[in-house]
């Protein structure tokens, strides 16, 4: 973390790429049988900035919004969690996306997502009409390949951003590999794959890699990338495995995840990354940034959406520290966050 880029840098971490409201259903069901939603907001890219902003962290969002209500509610929301968001453009001419969604764990065939973003103000975004400086004027920009898929402009802002320039700061890359949203014809894991190796961090599902790339395993996984500084590959239940490059060699960490009283499935990935990415800038060791990782999810994982606040630094960087049979016997429920240490469901079982 250090450098030109890191020494002026007006932000720790600016993020680029599209949010969207969120309609959240009022009970469980099809789409088609619930009578009414509530309002939120959702984006991987604008989830990361809001988690950081809430840990103290100068947080940027960039990205547009069409000149509509919804537009209005998104820069209002994510601003509300101390975000900047005064490099986000308007357009007059595309809406904002929207989205709805049920309230089934996305990880059943019963979940169903209903986008409306075809057009959105976000896909029109391209290395002519986003400011460059303040995306460049930062410690860490952090992509995902959600965008990438959004437009062929889309794509070509991000092979501009991760191009090698002087004084580049550090590029993390989520791979969110989405297949639904690659237009027809288009190669999405390839593109992807370049990326993710023109990235210094990267943050990638062993599942998804398999399914984009075909290569099964943690090992592999880093053979198919082995540019970046440090790699995440995210392991589900069996926690993460952290390759970091030192003295021309990597090191291997494996961080076991947390035992959590899961209230909702989602938001899961943005927060470990938002919570990984807050340790990286206060540059603590390679375990550390995983396990405030897993807090951050563990975080999002016991409430109904997809934001929360986080637990305070301090109580989080305790739970960090704890010696590894302490952390595999931590579980943590609903209300653990505010606790600081007291509440119930924080506990050594």
């Amino acid at each position: 973390m250090s450098g030109s880029a890191a020494r002026t840098a007006t932000a720790d971490v600016v993020c680029l790429g599209e949010s969207m409201v969120t309609f959240l259903p009022s009970q469980p069901g099809r789409l088609a049988d619930v009578p009414s939603f509530g309002r939120g907001i959702g984006g991987a890219e604008s989830n990361v900035a809001c988690a950081l902003a809430a840990a103290g962290h100068r947080a940027k969002w960039v990205g547009r919004v069409g000149a509509d209500g919804f537009g209005d509610h998104l820069v209002d929301a994510i601003a509300g969690y101390g975000v900047d968001t005064s490099a986000v453009r308007r357009d007059p001419d595309r809406p904002t996306g929207v989205y709805f969604r049920t309230a089934t764990d996305r990880a059943t065939d019963a979940h169903e997502v209903a986008y409306y973003r075809a057009g959105s103000a976000a896909s029109a975004m391209s290395p002519h009409n986003v400011p460059y400086d303040d995306l460049l004027n930062t410690r860490v920009l952090h992509l995902s390949g959600i965008t990438a898929a959004l437009s062929a402009d889309c794509l070509a802002l991000l092979h501009d951003l991760t191009a090698p320039r002087d004084g580049r700061p550090l590029i993390s890359f989520d791979v969110n590999h989405r297949p639904g949203l690659w237009r027809e014809g288009e190669a999405g894991p390839e593109v992807l794959l370049a990326l993710a190796r023109r990235s210094d961090l990267v943050f990638v599902g062993e599942d998804e890699a398999e399914e984009a790339w075909g290569v099964h395993g943690t090992e592999a996984i880093r053979a198919a990338l082995p540019e970046p500084d440090v790699l995440v590959v995210k392991r589900g239940s069996d926690g993460v495995t952290v390759f970091s490059r030192s003295g021309g060699g990597d090191n291997v960490t494996t961080v076991p995840s947390l035992r959590v009283d899961v209230v909702a499935a989602v938001g899961a990935g943005d927060a470990f990354a938002a919570g990984f990415l807050s340790a990286t800038l206060r540059d603590l060791p390679v375990r550390d940034r995983a396990r405030h990782g897993h807090l951050m999810a563990a975080a999002v994982l016991t409430v109904p959406g997809d934001l929360t606040g986080p637990p305070p630094r301090a109580y989080a960087d305790r739970l960090a520290a704890l010696d590894d049979e302490a952390w595999g016997t931590l579980r943590l429920g609903p209300g653990w966050t505010v606790a600081d240490g007291a509440n119930e469901e924080v506990r050594v079982t």
